[in-house]
């Protein structure tokens, strides 16, 4: 039951976090989402930040899943297929649950510094994977030669837009989605073939 609150508290707390940014969301919205007191709040958080936290923690374990899980199912496949995974698998946490991955996205420079800064190093250490693989691919042939940072960055920072435009049951699925935006990756890092 505690758990089931506190997913309650955490899921609330996103969508609020998202509509209204965490500065813009006091612990009386998000008491007031799950129709309970204020006070009660605290009976399953100590403050608005352990909410923040847990949101974000929970998102980067998601990302962080999703890549293992990309580069385990393509491992010794050409770049471009593992690029694919990882764009996928990328979209996939976006589009799963819209609400948290936008509070990971846009909020997470809302912790306190230690905890911003456990989070910058996971982030970094995320967006590492999608910086060696596109140094691979470019020295492979596969990409066009890139400065793998910048192109880490490019690809990242298009594909987390996503959490700012999607909602489940739009025009588009998160198939569609991620179908688009893995023919978008492979044409701004695809080498030029010639026959």
């Amino acid at each position: 039951m505690v758990e089931t609150r506190r997913r309650q508290i955490e899921d609330v707390a996103s969508s609020l976090f998202r509509d209204q940014g965490y500065a813009g969301t006091s612990v009386r919205d998000i008491a007031r989402g799950l129709a309970i007191q204020g006070a009660s709040l605290y009976a399953h958080v100590a403050s608005k930040e352990d909410v923040l936290w847990a949101i974000v923690r929970r998102a980067a374990d998601r990302f962080e899943r999703a890549a293992d899980e990309a580069e385990r199912a393509t491992s010794g496949r050409p770049a471009d297929e593992r690029l694919e995974a990882l764009v996928r698998g990328h979209v996939g946490v976006l589009t799963d649950d819209v609400g948290q991955a936008s509070v990971f996205v846009r909020e997470w420079r809302s912790l306190s510094s230690e905890r911003r800064a456990r989070i910058g190093e996971r982030r970094d250490a995320y967006e590492n994977r999608w910086r060696r693989l596109i140094a691979e691919g470019s020295q492979a042939g596969a990409f066009v030669p890139a400065d793998p940072p910048l192109a880490a960055a490019y690809l990242l920072t298009a594909l987390n837009g996503i959490a700012t435009w999607y909602r489940p049951g739009g025009p588009l699925s998160a198939r569609a989605i991620a179908a688009e935006f893995v023919n978008l990756s492979h044409r701004a890092l695809a080498q030029e073939r010639h026959p």
